[in-house]
């Protein structure tokens, strides 16, 4: 009969190799978008707010939590863009908002409220 005994400090090397990896993986996705948003021109288009979202992470037994903003655009076109935010960014803006959004690649630079868009 074949017995398998498995002891955890023979799988830690797979579980450093793993983590390492994914650590490796998520900088250079990181440093990929950056060099994109970097080489993407700026560019100023009318649009409108039209709608935001958060997404909350952590927060469970004594770690802080940690709040992450958006807000979906659409442009003359009729294409949507859904960009990262601060907080205070996020807080000004409603949906139905209409102005002049800047942004570069998927970052948000400004976005600059005008009259409402009317309905009609």
């Amino acid at each position: 009969m074949l017995l398998f005994y498995f002891d955890t400090f023979s799988f830690m090397p797979f579980f450093f190799i793993l983590f390492g990896a994914i650590f490796i993986f998520i900088i250079f996705s990181n440093l990929k978008e950056w060099s994109k948003n970097n080489s993407s021109p700026v560019l100023t288009v009318p649009a409108k707010v039209v709608t935001k979202r958060t997404r909350t992470s952590g927060g469970a037994g004594d770690s802080s939590a940690s709040t992450t903003y958006y807000a979906t655009f659409e442009v003359q076109s009729g294409d949507r863009i859904e960009l990262r935010l601060n907080g205070r960014e996020y807080g000004q803006l409603a949906d139905d908002d209409f102005g002049l959004l800047t942004f570069q690649g998927t970052r948000f630079h400004t976005f600059e409220r005008h009259k409402k868009e009317s309905s009609e």
